[in-house]
């Protein structure tokens, strides 16, 4: 089976680098994955420029090592302005202060680390995308939620049952997706959760 070509040493060593942030949030789980649904989106979309994906996509929530944990979840998934919170901004512009560097130290010139951190910064809390590398981000960023993984790591946060949660996905979420493609992978994942955790019986 050929490797695919992003899973190269290159991005290997952006994991790498970036390891010591992913120790919170479950982010040693969410990055992975997302990086996963990144990689599909972009078996659809052959133009976009593949590395900006890839290390926006490792890269893009690293900013959560900067902010207590607990005020994460307090601050950052309660209440009606989840979105528009303090710590939402923070991780965004905390993720950038971590990523230039990071990527300086692996390389890469400033015109590719500019338009990485372009995506970080307002990845959650910017309501529009600024090119197809960034929709993919954004997009692979929430579909990690609708796999069985994602939903028995988040309703935790979000203080519902998992059934719960999944029909919040499927009410409010899926409409934040920008690409039919994506749209697509949620179903198709959100279909395969429901069916493991047996939510038609709890």
């Amino acid at each position: 089976m050929m490797m695919h070509p992003l899973h190269m040493p290159a991005y290997e060593a952006i994991f790498k680098a970036a390891e010591k942030y992913m120790r919170v949030r479950k982010n040693d789980v969410h990055i992975p994955l997302s990086y996963r649904f990144a990689l599909e989106l972009m078996e659809h979309y052959p133009e976009v420029n593949q590395a900006v994906v890839a290390a926006g996509i490792i890269l893009h929530d690293i900013g959560w090592y900067a902010i207590d944990e607990e005020e994460i979840f307090e601050k950052g998934f309660s209440g009606p302005d989840i979105l528009t919170s303090d710590v939402r901004y923070l991780h965004e512009s905390e993720g950038v202060k971590y990523a230039k560097p990071l990527l300086a130290s692996l390389g890469y010139d400033e015109e590719f680390i500019e338009k990485v951190c372009t995506i970080i910064d307002g990845h959650d809390t910017r309501k529009f995308a600024k090119s197809k590398e960034d929709e993919i981000v954004r997009d692979a960023d929430k579909l990690w939620r609708f796999a069985v993984t994602g939903v028995s790591v988040a309703c935790d946060w979000f203080k519902m049952t998992p059934v719960q949660y999944a029909q919040r996905l499927e009410d409010t979420n899926i409409e934040q997706l920008h690409l039919p493609e994506s749209v697509a992978i949620a179903k198709r994942e959100l279909t395969a959760t429901r069916a493991l955790l047996l939510a038609h019986v709890l």
